[in-house]
């Protein structure tokens, strides 16, 4: 998953995170202060209606028989009827003893009551239910002059409003939470972008200097972001100034060396030929000659890859068939396969085109169908194939040879470098390295795959025309 990517989803999913705590929170702080609310106002009005109730208790101050008790409950029920939308008088038995529906004394009826709610404000205590359908039923102990709990008084409200209120801030509040998501998800889409977008242009620059592109890295910034890209741009100038320098040398000595090597090469020969009496001397000439041809193609690979390095080269390009290309250096070397009993199988795609030139691109293809034969033992087979896949036009060389340990992979395109196993055949070390420089020149690229003892197989892939 992409850096950008990673980070919006972080910032959404904790900026969510976040929100639905708090709306969650709200909700439950909303609930709890309204109901704390309600309490409140029905304490008050409690408290008045008690107070109303031990005042007709004490202007009725006769024994609490069941006939004292009915006119009491008789005269408070006929005092605050209206109190409430339901008012209700129980004794300390919890016996329903008055009940009046909108100020209006009801004689009878089956009302529903909560028992335990009533219980405990027998107990003392202020006790309330609220009901499926929204009705709040608040009990209150009444105490005689002895401060015994005697009667229990019961106010009955419809707070259905406090729902419907409830309900409408909750959708407010959602409604609120989905705009507030979809800001968060535009502002952390918008962060992302500009927190990655420096961060890209680095990751750019660094794969550039990966491929030897130094190209100026400047961010016009203050912060860690702009610090990093001037120390990569400082970076990048001086790999740039070492990489020409080293290669400047090499092409220099390259040069320097071509000259008197040729003529040891010269002389070598000459004395080799020319010596006919002490074997072992001209065996002595024999090895010059072999180590003044391999110093020689070493030079000449050297003076090869200090053209590439030049900027000012004209590549000149043009459409090539790729398979055509292919066909003419595997015919080329046929005859240095069959010497080792190699056999090259072709397999070629009808026409893929591609823009290269035509030299360079044929060297390329040599300098790996020339590995091939070199590390591949006797009568083993080449396979040779082009085919395009997806975009690109592909060359695929396969052998049968000693193959590549897996460490080796990576490095075997560098300069000079040579796998662990190779000693065993002469070679420079620039030859996939050449290759690359070829391939890359016209924005392609090499891809090797190997196994130790069962082969190697080595895919030129370019773009096609």
């Amino acid at each position: 998953m992409k850096f950008a990517t990673r980070l919006l989803l972080n910032f959404v999913f904790f900026s969510v995170l976040s929100f639905t705590i708090i709306i969650i929170s709200v909700n439950k702080a909303i609930d709890y202060f309204s109901f704390v609310t309600i309490q409140k106002q029905m304490m008050e009005r409690a408290d008045m209606c008690e107070l109303s109730f031990r005042g007709i208790l004490a202007k009725n101050e006769i024994s609490a028989s069941q006939e004292g008790t009915s006119k009491v409950a008789k005269n408070a029920l006929e005092a605050l009827k209206a109190s409430g939308k339901e008012v209700r008088i129980y004794d300390s038995k919890m016996k329903l003893l008055g009940l009046a529906v909108d100020g209006i004394p009801v004689d009878g009826g089956n009302p529903v009551i909560f028992k335990e709610n009533i219980r405990n404000a027998l107990e003392g205590n202020y006790s309330y239910t609220v009901s499926d359908n929204k009705l709040i039923y608040f009990a209150i102990p009444i105490q005689d002059k002895y401060y015994q709990n005697a009667y229990v008084f019961e106010l009955v409200e419809n707070i259905s409003y406090f729902y419907d209120i409830m309900d409408k801030i909750r959708y407010v509040l959602f409604i609120g939470a989905g705009g507030f998501i979809f800001l968060i998800t535009l502002s952390s889409l918008h962060i992302s972008r500009k927190t990655t977008k420096p961060v890209k242009y680095l990751l750019g620059a660094t794969e550039r200097f990966s491929k030897q592109q130094f190209e100026h890295v400047e961010l016009k910034r203050k912060d860690e972001l702009g610090m990093l890209a001037a120390g990569l741009n400082q970076m990048g100038i001086q790999l740039n100034n070492y990489i020409q320098y080293q290669k400047q040398f090499v092409s220099n000595v390259s040069h320097e060396i071509k000259t008197p090597l040729a003529a040891i090469r010269g002389f070598s020969q000459y004395l080799y030929e020319g010596e006919n009496e002490d074997d072992e001397l001209k065996k002595v000439y024999f090895h010059l000659i072999n180590e003044s041809d391999r110093l020689t193609k070493l030079i000449n690979e050297l003076l090869m890859l200090s053209r590439f390095d030049k900027a000012t080269q004209e590549l000149n390009p043009e459409k090539t068939d790729l398979s055509e290309l292919a066909a003419g250096v595997a015919q080329d070397l046929k005859s240095r396969a069959e010497k080792k009993d190699i056999t090259i199988e072709i397999t070629l795609e009808k026409t893929v085109f591609v823009n290269v030139n035509k030299i360079l691109m044929s060297h390329a293809i040599a300098n790996i169908l020339d590995n091939a034969i070199r590390y591949s033992g006797k009568m083993s087979q080449i396979r040779v194939n082009t085919y395009i896949r997806q975009n690109e036009a592909v060359i695929k060389i396969s052998d049968q040879g000693i193959g590549i340990d897996q460490s080796d992979i990576d490095l075997v395109q560098e300069r000079f470098y040579r796998a662990k196993n190779s000693q065993f055949a002469s070679g420079t070390g620039l030859g996939l390295s050449i290759c690359k420089e070829i391939v890359e020149k016209f924005n392609g690229h090499l891809e090797i795959e190997s196994e130790i003892g069962i082969g190697t197989t080595v895919s030129i892939v370019l773009p096609l025309a």
